[in-house]
């Protein structure tokens, strides 16, 4: 089924394919996802002046007294739920938030990303490329983490119990429109990854919501949980979301250069050096949750240290190795990001703190192709090599005075993520835990 561009197009498929209830889809501040149903009858309605919600019980939106809000799908967005019933089938749509006098609303996230790819596109650039790689577990359900399979990295035995669940979800995903990679197991007991082929940021943050959504809606019809928790397993790697970048100018990579040892232009060399220079400050958008921190940490390919390579996945950036006759393939990797951020504000912020680099020049140093993580403290203060924030409440921090920050997300978002932040740090560093009791309780 083509994708339809137009209004009289998604409804002419929706007659065609015995569509009855329309999904409305968009995210609150924290990128959930949020949707709300409308029958076929609803449709033309909705398609010309959207459907009105409440803002004041989305997480970060209008408070009451200013909480109308309207849901403007997208119709480039619909699509027909693969597992729906062939008849009264259920499709979806894609939304912008906007107030009731038709302005984009500036604390959707979907308007910042928008804002993001304005600015890439009034310096030159007219696509930004993203491919994120997001990993899961699954778990016999939502009550605990006993685990589907004991397997690893690449396994495929009888140990990789979730090899049907993967194909299924792959096959959804398909039918969604969506172009998958690869589908593999990955290095913790019952991780998993399915790669999605790069795309344009706007469409790719939508997939990736979509993707989400399948792989969960997958498991649950086969009677077990999939996360996407940064760090469910102690011992156990976390779960990434390792984000390959590129900038494209009139349909050439923007980041490739022959004249360079690297192969890296001006332009992807300070692109890079905008996103490790402003890392820190953009911590709380790719490492959002206080559980994000768990899986930070040195020995579990998790990268903390602000630096970059060809080779070296220690690094926070790597640059895969160029291979003649694919210019066009010319990326960075930035390897911390975890599955749970809010997409949209992650691809925006990431676009910023690139674009920052290009707009004032900043120069990227040398390579590190040492294993970061054997080094000493003194080795790295010595090299100038800055970490991560050890946990959300140093995220909290470097955010509140971030320039950047505050520009990537408006006065509005800004202010809002960093509230709610502030409560679930304070409300984790309340808690006493297990750990806790069982250390100091015996003894103290």
């Amino acid at each position: 089924m083509e994708t339809p561009t137009t209004k009289q197009e998604v409804l002419q498929q929706a007659r065609d394919n015995d569509v009855k209830f329309i999904r409305l889809w968009f995210t609150d501040i924290l990128g959930t996802l949020k949707s709300f149903a409308l029958t076929v009858e609803e449709l033309e309605d909705a398609l010309e002046g959207g459907a009105g919600f409440d803002g004041s019980s989305i997480t970060g939106y209008n408070d009451i007294e200013e909480s109308d809000m309207i849901a403007m799908p997208d119709p480039s967005t619909f699509k027909i739920f693969p597992w729906s019933p062939e008849e009264n089938r259920v499709a979806r749509l894609f939304c912008d938030v906007q107030t009731p006098e038709g302005d984009p609303y500036v604390g959707d996230p979907r308007h910042i990303l928008r804002r993001a790819l304005d600015r890439a596109r009034e310096m030159g650039f007219d696509t930004f490329n993203v491919g994120p790689e997001l990993e899961f577990f699954y778990f016999k359900d939502s009550l605990g983490t006993e685990p589907l399979d004991l397997g690893g990295y690449f396994d495929l035995t009888t140990l990789d119990a979730a090899t049907s669940l993967r194909r299924e979800t792959v096959l959804a995903l398909q039918d969604f429109g969506i172009r998958v990679e690869y589908s593999h197991h990955e290095v913790g007991i019952s991780q998993h990854e399915i790669d999605l082929r790069f795309d344009e940021a706007m469409t790719m943050a939508d997939k990736v919501m979509t993707y989400k959504t399948v792989v969960k809606e997958i498991a649950t019809r086969h009677g077990v949980y999939a996360t996407f928790m940064p760090k469910p397993l102690q011992g156990q790697n976390g779960s990434g979301m390792h984000t390959h970048q590129s900038l494209f100018s009139n349909g050439s990579n923007a980041f490739y250069s022959s004249d360079d040892k690297h192969y890296l232009s001006d332009t992807a060399r300070s692109f890079i050096a905008g996103q490790l220079r402003h890392a820190r400050e953009l911590s709380i958008i790719f490492a959002q949750n206080v559980n994000s921190y768990k899986r930070l940490v040195p020995g579990y390919e998790a990268p903390v240290y602000i630096a970059w390579s060809r080779k070296n996945r220690s690094a926070l950036v790597r640059v895969p190795g160029f291979h003649p006759g694919r210019e066009q393939a010319t990326r960075m990797e930035l390897r911390c990001p975890d599955p749970s951020a809010n997409i949209y504000f992650t691809f925006a912020a990431l676009l910023h703190a690139g674009l920052e680099g290009i707009e004032k020049g900043y120069e990227l140093p040398e390579p590190m192709e040492r294993n970061l993580y054997d080094l000493s403290p003194s080795e790295r203060e010595k090299m100038g090599i800055e970490s991560l924030p050890a946990d959300l409440g140093e995220a909290i921090k470097d955010a509140e005075k971030s320039e950047l920050l505050h520009k990537a997300l408006g006065e509005h978002a800004f202010s809002r993520l960093l509230e709610l932040k502030r409560e679930e740090f304070e409300e984790y560093r309340l808690q006493v835990t297990p750990y806790e009791l069982q250390k100091y309780l015996p003894v103290l």
